[in-house]
């Protein structure tokens, strides 16, 4: 899937302890603001001089510098003060742990976090979370990883960052949505659909398209006692509504989806 290839075809982005050379460090500084900031733009004047300093130093980490930039001005005027907060939550799960809110829950957990102790602790409460040390640790630049099946996570989760997510090549301020994206599906609990839109970018929508048909792209798990491990890839055509069933059986015989598309 061509909008999906930037991030399926590329290993995660770490600053080993054994190789900080100039170069390595630049390329995690530009991975870290490029997911950070939502592929937004950054001019120069933006960078943020002292944070980038204290990396290539090795006075803090990989995480520390995401956390510099979730809790700069920069991050709070582009995301923070020109939208509304359940737009601003799930684009912190997107930036900071590479997935879309699963449900409800998520979301009035972090409204009441803002609420009762501010903005420094609602970004924290993603980079300090168990969730982010098991998946990024501090030296890995968090990447969108709900593209893919995960153990553990909702199925529902690999729908929703479709939702958030409009093609490498988009920032999510030029996407213009200031009202929350999965306010309509997570009150209702309900699963987003999956389209393409017409600049052959992901996304989904908030009704669905009941009648249609997908295809499922899938790494089948590997047999159980067998001598020699083999994971072969197979497409499956599953209507609408047996998509969320279908996923959730995929994910208890460990298989891995690669993509979902209409037929």
């Amino acid at each position: 899937m061509p909008a999906l290839g930037a991030y399926q075809d590329s290993e995660p982005i770490e600053l080993r302890r054994n190789d900080r050379t100039e170069e390595a460090v630049t390329v995690v500084i530009r991975a870290a603001y490029r997911q950070v900031l939502g592929n937004e733009y950054l001019m120069e004047a933006e960078r943020l001089v002292s944070a980038e300093s204290l990396l290539r130093q090795g006075n803090i980490t990989v995480r520390g510098f995401v956390r510099a930039i979730a809790l700069s001005e920069l991050y709070q005027e582009k995301f923070f003060s020109s939208n509304s907060q359940n737009r601003f939550i799930e684009l912190n799960y997107k930036h900071l742990l590479g997935r879309a809110p699963e449900d409800e829950l998520e979301i009035a957990y972090h409204v009441d976090l803002y609420n009762s102790q501010g903005y420094e602790a609602e970004i924290n409460s993603y980079i300090d979370s168990a969730e982010y040390t098991d998946n990024f640790g501090d030296d890995i630049v968090p990447y969108y990883r709900g593209f893919q099946s995960q153990r553990g996570r909702k199925n529902v989760g690999f729908n929703r960052i479709f939702q958030l997510y409009r093609g490498y090549a988009n920032s999510d301020r030029a996407q213009g949505q200031k009202q929350g994206r999965l306010t309509w599906e997570l009150a209702k609990n309900i699963a987003s659909p999956i389209y393409p839109s017409e600049t052959k970018a992901l996304t989904g929508l908030a009704s669905g398209n009941r009648g249609e048909t997908y295809r499922i792209r899938v790494v089948q798990a590997a047999t159980p006692n067998a001598t020699v491990v083999r994971r072969s890839t197979i497409e499956l055509v599953v209507p609408y509504e047996q998509l969320s069933t279908k996923l959730q059986q995929l994910n208890r015989k460990g298989s891995k989806v690669i993509s979902i598309t209409p037929v």
